[in-house]
């Protein structure tokens, strides 16, 4: 995937979908696993997008970008906010489908943009 802004809330449902899909699974799990170091996932609400703005004002206001950090390429705020959202999840697949709660999607976070970055997606049955 690629990122177009420095901060980014990606909701990545779909992808997601399309990879239980093409696996077959009717009933098992997925794991998802972000490969980077400045990038994060998260699942939160989907109806309101103000929470997702949010969750981007709240991060910068707890780490924000200019902080006076020690590492050298400038972006530490970056690595704190990664680690602060986490770099898996886990869903579980029933019939076929992702089961979230009635308000919940998939965020890739993206806190160094705008970038390439990938998701790995592991389907499992159960």
């Amino acid at each position: 995937m690629v990122t177009h802004q420095h901060t980014e809330f990606v909701n990545i449902d779909a992808a997601v979908q399309r990879c239980v899909d093409a696996s077959g699974i009717r009933d098992g799990m997925v794991q998802l696993f972000v490969p980077h170091t400045t990038a994060g996932i998260t699942i939160n609400e989907n109806a309101d997008p103000d929470v997702v703005a949010d969750m981007e004002l709240i991060l910068e206001r707890a780490v924000p970008w200019e902080g006076g950090y020690a590492h050298a390429e400038g972006n530490a705020a970056a690595h704190v906010k990664a680690s602060m959202m986490g770099f898996s999840e886990m869903i579980f697949v029933r019939e076929g489908k992702l089961q979230f709660g009635t308000w919940q999607s998939i965020y890739f976070c993206e806190f160094d943009g705008p970038r390439r970055r990938r998701v790995w997606v592991q389907v499992s049955a159960t």
